[in-house]
C-alpha cells in the first residue's frame, strides 16, 4: 500500500489569468451570497498579492486577511474598493423572478 499525500485545495492556486479570476468570480456571484463573495475576493487578492492589493487600497493587510476571510463581513466601502484595486466590478441585472406556486 502506498502513502497516500493530501494537501489542502486552495482557489488562489488555481487564478492564473484575468479569464481564470473573472470566470471565478461570476460564479461566486451567481450564488448570491456575500460570504462567498468576500471569501473569493481574499483567494483573488491571495492570488494576485495581499501586499500589493493593501498599498493599492490603502487598507492594512491584516484587516484585508480579516475581511476577506470566510469568518469576514467586510462594508460594501471594503468591497468597492478591493474590487476596484483588483480591476473588476460588479454589474446589474434584471433577474427573471420565479413564478409562484
Amino acid at each position: 500500500m502506498t502513502d497516500l499525500k493530501l494537501t489542502k485545495w486552495d482557489a488562489a492556486d488555481h487564478l492564473q489569468t484575468e479569464e481564470d479570476i473573472v470566470l471565478y468570480l461570476e460564479a461566486c456571484l451567481e450564488e448570491n451570497d456575500p460570504t462567498l463573495l468576500a471569501a473569493a475576493l481574499g483567494d483573488i487578492a491571495r492570488a494576485r498579492g495581499m501586499a500589493q492589493l493593501a498599498r493599492d487600497t490603502g487598507l492594512t493587510r491584516e484587516g484585508l486577511y480579516k475581511a476577506l476571510s470566510a469568518d469576514g463581513n467586510p462594508s460594501l466601502a471594503t468591497i468597492m474598493k478591493v474590487m476596484a484595486a483588483l480591476g473588476v466590478r460588479l454589474h446589474a441585472e434584471i433577474v427573471t423572478p420565479r413564478a409562484a406556486g
